[in-house]
């Protein structure tokens, strides 16, 4: 895979993410790897898993080389970049509708149905976050970076895994605690909470109390806010978007469950994701930590 004219766009957990363009004038992401934590199986296991992958909202593998120790992986370019940059970011001029923000939310959401039931094998994420999201020029979202990505037989509820994997504040509490139950597609589930409340939030003026808690206290705080039928503030916003926000945050409160029996599939996910608020109705109250009541 030749390329020219890289220009260097970020660094991820293994190396760095170049913009190059190819022989044919057409523009890739290259992510380069240097050095390797598993001697090349990291990059073997994102080779094989993203080949056996054709969706609208997943990266497409251009190519891949090797030459000693560098090791080069192609897939398209995305012109609007990571999600990252869109919900962290306290520029104003990086703005996100929450019309918008609730598009990418779905389209990310039917992604990782597809490599859940789409393949011909079982395809677990293991790290879903907004620096693994890409955007288009539409800001059509693509799941990007497979190397933690593991494949299973589609008939498997429950997965081995000899190590845990993932990042810290998206990492499934059952990779960490076995006595929530066993590591299955719903690790994907709970991950894609973390980044749909980022990605709630990300234009949100609530109660002051509540941005000064963490992350961690804040499904607890919106649970007893609707549980109590008491209307959550928000400036500028329309009541559509008020409906989005609020079908967005219960989807959050469904992911988030401890209790594996109360967490939804991705496929349940994108059916309330596409439905009504209205039609929505509260889960169980979230759990901090297991054995919370």
């Amino acid at each position: 895979m030749m390329t020219k004219n890289k220009k260097k766009l970020g660094k991820g957990g293994f190396g760095f993410v170049h913009k190059g363009k190819l022989r044919s004038e057409s523009f890739v992401a290259i992510k380069m790897l240097y050095t390797s934590k598993s001697d090349g199986q990291d990059f073997i296991s994102e080779i094989t898993t993203i080949e056996r992958i054709y969706h609208i909202n997943v990266v497409r593998l251009v190519g891949f080389c090797v030459e000693g120790s560098k090791r080069a992986l192609g897939c398209d370019f995305m012109l609007n970049g990571f999600l990252e940059t869109y919900i962290f970011s306290k520029e104003e001029n990086i703005f996100l509708s929450y019309e918008k923000i609730y598009e990418i939310s779905l389209g990310i959401a039917r992604g990782i149905s597809y490599l859940h039931e789409g393949c011909d094998m079982q395809i677990l994420h293991f790290d879903i976050k907004p620096h693994n999201i890409l955007l288009d020029e539409n800001f059509f979202p693509k799941i990007s970076d497979f190397g933690l990505a593991k494949l299973y037989p589609r008939d498997n509820s429950i997965v081995s895994l000899t190590d845990r994997r993932g990042t810290i504040g998206y990492t499934a509490p059952e990779l960490f605690y076995n006595n929530i139950g066993g590591v299955s597609y719903k690790a994907d589930v709970y991950s894609f909470r973390m980044l749909l409340m980022k990605m709630a939030n990300r234009r949100k003026n609530l109660n002051p109390h509540a941005e000064n808690s963490s992350s961690a206290f804040f499904p607890t705080w919106i649970y007893n806010q609707f549980s109590n039928n008491e209307d959550i503030e928000l400036d500028n916003i329309t009541d559509n978007e008020k409906n989005i926000y609020k079908k967005m945050i219960i989807v959050v409160l469904r992911c988030i469950q401890l209790k594996l029996c109360d967490r939804p599939s991705i496929k349940q996910v994108v059916e309330m994701l596409e439905g009504k608020a209205e039609d929505l109705t509260m889960p169980p109250k979230p759990s901090l930590y297991p054995g919370d009541e």
